[in-house]
């Protein structure tokens, strides 16, 4: 049907208005370790997202774009190689071309900050991470009883964790960091090194620019968490010198913990950290429970301020 001439100007104006109203910033989400991109947990967050952010737009990252594979992937296969896959897959998708936030769960946080060290293109505006081991863990996470998939790989894990098949193919032994054995850890490891700019003839300076340009990082802990061995990892955080074991995994005293502005890679700014914290853009906080124990209390808080923003 076409419009009256008489209403046309008015249909124009109001086009034109309609046209001006921004839609809140892209959000990308990237799912943690037995999880999948479209699971019925995944599906849920992402859909309080949108009624918290009307209209705006909300991408999970996969590996495999199949539920079931997906969960394998996060178990089994090249983190290297991951990264780039997601990466062309992010740059494939127009509505996130001008940017968006992200909020990395469990290993999603660390894989996403290795995509704005690597990539960044589309860039992230605010990074958030639950739970995360950004400086690695110093035992590979528990799995529970009946979680076949997670004991298997943990178990192969634990046979060789620096064998070259092991970092090849064992996603949580690509960010294992044994404490004990540094120079084990900076010579066969691929991933974690790397991204950390750990290797001192290798560091990469786009690494820095890259991370110091988000806008803010956004790393919460989870306090009760005995899962992340050391919790602190989430905070850029790690062992010093291990203490005494108690059943699979070590047991950390408050003395045994380096924090993050005492860390090599902090004072020395070898990936820009400092340099987001000085600018007041680090944002440290606890959530209430153990490992990915989402309590709403918790992430909406953080969802309201750090995500959805309006360009």
């Amino acid at each position: 049907m076409r419009l009256p001439p008489l209403l046309l100007p008015i249909f124009g104006a109001l086009c034109s208005s309609a046209a001006s109203v921004k839609s809140p910033r892209p959000l990308v989400l990237w799912h943690g370790l037995g999880d999948s991109y479209a699971s019925d947990g995944m599906v849920q967050f992402g859909e309080l997202i949108k009624e918290i952010h009307s209209g705006i737009f909300v991408h999970s990252i996969y590996i495999v774009d199949n539920n079931d594979d997906d969960r394998k992937a996060c178990f089994y296969g090249n983190v290297n190689t991951q990264l780039a896959g997601v990466a062309q897959q992010l740059s494939d998708i127009p509505e996130l071309s001008d940017g968006f936030d992200a909020i990395g769960f469990s290993q999603g946080g660390q894989f996403l900050r290795a995509y704005v060290e690597r990539y960044n293109d589309p860039p992230i505006h605010n990074l958030i991470t639950f739970g995360s081991q950004h400086m690695g863990v110093s035992d590979l996470p528990t799995c529970s009883r009946w979680d076949l998939l997670c004991r298997a790989a943990r178990g192969v894990a634990l046979g060789a964790v620096y064998g070259q098949w092991v970092q090849d193919n064992i996603v949580m032994a690509q960010y294992f960091r044994d404490p004990t054995n540094i120079e084990t850890y900076l010579s066969a490891n691929h991933f974690l090194p790397d991204i950390n700019n750990e290797i001192p003839d290798q560091r990469n300076s786009t690494y820095a620019a890259n991370f110091a340009s988000l806008n803010a990082l956004v790393l919460l802990l989870f306090d009760q968490d005995r899962t992340v061995v050391p919790k602190e990892s989430a905070w850029f955080g790690s062992e010093s010198i291990p203490d005494t074991k108690t059943g699979a995994q070590r047991v950390l005293t408050d003395k045994t913990i380096i924090p993050m502005r005492s860390q090599p890679l902090y004072t020395e700014d070898w990936i820009g950290l400092k340099q987001l914290d000085e600018r007041g853009a680090v944002i440290l906080g606890t959530c209430d429970g153990e490992h990915m124990q989402m309590n709403r209390a918790c992430w909406e808080p953080i969802v309201k301020q750090w995500v959805g923003g309006i360009d």
